[in-house]
């Protein structure tokens, strides 16, 4: 039961990997568009219900509709759990909805004892009314306020991060499940909160508080690393590029290109020093790149085994070389090949090319007719508002 980006993320990682997923959406209320609110976000692709914001995570997906406020509609969830022998049921709801809907844990394995169930929420069961979106967990987490220029306003990330790192969690946790499931044969609830998964990430700042760090440390910095110096972005000729400098030896490195001999000093050969001069020397390298043509710096630093990157545009990254042949592709209905996400780890058995994301409701009638509702059961439960198409 999925809307939105954090767990159609987890499950489109399914559908990869050749499962059979169905999401559940929501039967019209007369208020407001009806399913997943991100159905019409963005551009339109082929018709009203299916806008470019929600292809890519829902590809390679089946569609039905229920109204889970309805005893009727809870009925006819539990007996496509039990009749389609489902292993694994995931939602992105507030807690606090579970029980009224029945998907809760204890109700689902009552069903099928051995079903694994995940959920994301804001923060977790113990709050169970908190709602919660990437942004404001964002925010909560630190994460805001650990993005941006060192003078400037907490910024957001260019990325979801929080909703994919959800995503993620949920796709590790129900593979360990199954993996344990094999042994023991038992069911088990994951229950992912988005604020706890966020803090999470927080291993290179969050211990320095016990350590009486200084406060520059666990906030925001640009594009510096708080540790290593030079690594920064840094102004070309013709544009900018990222150099990191992880170690000393590879600050020799740097000095013994000739463009750089002259920022070298004795001083500045460990990493500690370098941190006594740190402005400076994001100065002195700048006034070198300043001078100097990307693709010409890319020689210098790939000669010296010298990390660095230019900072691509999303379609320089789509046609990367390493990248083009890795991502994920669907097809419109009328033949458009749509481009979209590698994934994460080449796995031989995967599936890289994926249906189109369903219609709202496109397979509502033939999933309940698997499950066992007649002709007369479907048009009774679509008169009462239990189902739509």
């Amino acid at each position: 039961m999925e809307q939105a980006l954090s767990l159609p993320s987890a499950t489109v990682r399914f559908a990869q990997l050749g499962w059979r997923v169905i999401r559940i959406e929501a039967t019209p209320s007369g208020k407001g568009l009806p399913g997943d609110p991100n159905r019409y976000i963005g551009s339109k692709v082929v018709d009203e219900d299916r806008h470019s914001y929600f292809i890519a995570p829902n590809a390679g997906k089946e569609c039905i509709t229920l109204n889970l406020k309805e005893p009727q509609g809870q009925a006819a969830l539990h007996q496509i759990i039990r009749e389609l022998d489902v292993d694994v049921f995931c939602c992105n709801t507030m807690p606090g909805r579970y029980q009224p809907l029945g998907i809760d844990y204890d109700t689902l394995k009552s069903i099928k004892p051995d079903i694994i169930w995940a959920g994301i929420s804001a923060m977790g069961p113990d709050y169970p009314n908190v709602p919660g979106y990437d942004p404001a967990i964002q925010a909560m987490s630190g994460f805001m306020e650990l993005t941006g220029d060192k003078d400037g306003m907490p910024t957001l990330t260019g990325v979801p991060v929080i909703d994919l790192k959800a995503g993620d969690e949920v796709f590790a946790g129900v593979c360990l499940a199954l993996l344990q499931r094999s042994d023991s044969g038992a069911g088990k609830a994951i229950h992912v909160s988005m604020l706890q998964i966020a803090a999470s990430w927080l291993i290179t700042t969050l211990p320095l508080i016990d350590f009486d760090c200084d406060p520059s440390e666990i906030t925001r910095a640009g594009n510096e690393h708080r540790k290593f110096v030079p690594s920064n972005v840094y102004k070309t000729k013709d544009g900018y590029i990222y150099v990191a400098i992880g170690n000393d030896l590879q600050w020799q490195r740097l000095t013994e290109i000739p463009a750089f001999r002259r920022i070298a000093a004795e001083q500045r050969a460990t990493n500690k020093g370098r941190m006594q001069e740190l402005q400076q020397i994001y100065q002195d390298i700048g006034a070198v790149t300043a001078r100097t043509n990307t693709a010409e710096l890319v020689r210098f630093f790939e000669q010296a085994t010298i990390a660095h990157a230019v900072i691509n545009t999303v379609s320089e990254v789509r046609d990367l070389k390493a990248l083009r042949d890795k991502l994920t592709t669907t097809q419109t209905p009328d033949g458009k090949l749509v481009h979209m996400q590698p994934m994460p780890v080449d796995d031989a058995g995967a599936t890289t090319r994926l249906s189109f994301p369903p219609k709202y409701g496109e397979h509502t009638h033939s999933i309940l007719a698997e499950a066992g509702f007649g002709t007369q059961q479907l048009t009774e439960l679509e008169n009462a508002g239990v189902i739509s198409t």
